[in-house]
């Protein structure tokens, strides 16, 4: 065990004096080195989707016209809708799958400032936040949208043609896609307050009841004003919070 500790105290010595040694210009050349290399990777991720941009807005369209009558198309109010329309899915896109290769440089830039406990930790929190990212994505493309959209168009009376327009429908999505990417960090944002010992788990579980009012207020604000939706936000919160309890009793 004093091995372990020592060799420890020895790497955090070395990694110590690596960031002492770096001037505040190295550390501005190395931050502006990776930052340059995100962006090389979103810009190359935008050249191998462009050709697919036209398949990729079909796919983000395609729970809208699901619902709608046959022959029916989304409208391009304004006169630029028909290309920022795609433009804004291809480059969401482009974002979301360069998305574990932007973390990784981010990664790599704080990586020496850590002890070796904290490395464990943030990899597990990176890998875990993409994950969740993601399955809040799946869950509200593949769950969400169905439900809402149809629950809405139901509600549309005859005289009206429920058609919406290109803009306003895929701002609506990558809202939507934000917030329930987001909201699905609730379970990795609990596990990391009780690893971190900035929360204890009794803490917590008692800022329950705060945040059931908390979920249903986010809901209100970010989704469509109907109980439905905001039922489908909310409660998904409220049960991945309770999930980042179950693993918080695993934290030591």
């Amino acid at each position: 065990m004093k091995f372990t500790h020592r060799a420890e105290s020895k790497m955090v010595d070395r990694a110590s004096e690596q960031l002492k040694s770096m001037s505040i210009t190295e550390h501005l050349l190395e931050f502006r080195k990776r930052l340059m290399l995100i962006i090389a990777g979103i810009v190359v991720c935008i050249a191998a989707l462009s050709p697919f941009m036209k398949e990729l807005f079909d796919y983000a369209s395609a729970p809208i016209m699901s619902i709608l009558p046959d022959n029916s198309q989304l409208l391009a109010v304004g006169v630029t809708a028909p290309v920022m329309g795609p433009l804004k899915v291809l480059l969401f896109s482009a974002f979301f799958i360069s998305l574990p290769y932007t973390l990784y440089q981010i990664w790599a830039f704080v990586v020496p400032a850590l002890y070796k406990k904290e490395k464990k930790i943030i990899i597990a929190i990176v890998i875990s936040s993409f994950m969740m990212f993601s399955l809040g994505i799946c869950y509200c493309y593949f769950v969400v949208f169905g439900m809402v959209f149809s629950f809405i168009s139901s509600f549309s009376p005859q005289a009206i043609s429920f058609a919406p327009d290109i803009n306003s429908y895929i701002s609506f999505v990558l809202h939507m896609f934000i917030a329930f990417g987001l909201a699905f960090e609730v379970p990795v944002a609990v596990v990391a307050l009780c690893k971190a010992k900035i929360a204890s788990r009794e803490k917590l579980v008692s800022f329950r009841k705060y945040i059931i009012v908390a979920s249903f207020a986010v809901a209100a604000v970010v989704t469509p004003p109907d109980v439905f939706s905001q039922l489908l936000l909310a409660l998904p919160i409220i049960i991945l919070y309770e999930t980042g309890l179950i693993f918080c009793r695993f934290c030591k």
